[in-house]
């Protein structure tokens, strides 16, 4: 998990000026959902392709699925 302070940083790269400790926080459990939903998916999509190892092209296959 990334830290407040990234998520700050990230926040600040936006265009964000200000932003709550909470709000952060927020930010941080949301996007360690989405990743670790992402994760799951990647390894689901590996070893339907026969396939110990996670790709790029599964993350990446994984990502788009979870947008639709």
């Amino acid at each position: 998990m990334l830290s407040i302070l990234s998520f700050e940083r990230i926040a600040r790269k936006a265009g964000i000026k200000r932003i709550s400790r909470k709000a952060l926080q927020e930010l941080q459990e949301m996007i360690d959902d989405e990743a670790s939903e992402i994760a799951a998916m990647s390894v689901q999509i590996s070893k339907h392709a026969e396939r110990n190892t996670v790709m790029d092209r599964d993350v990446r296959l994984a990502a788009g699925l979870k947008d639709q």
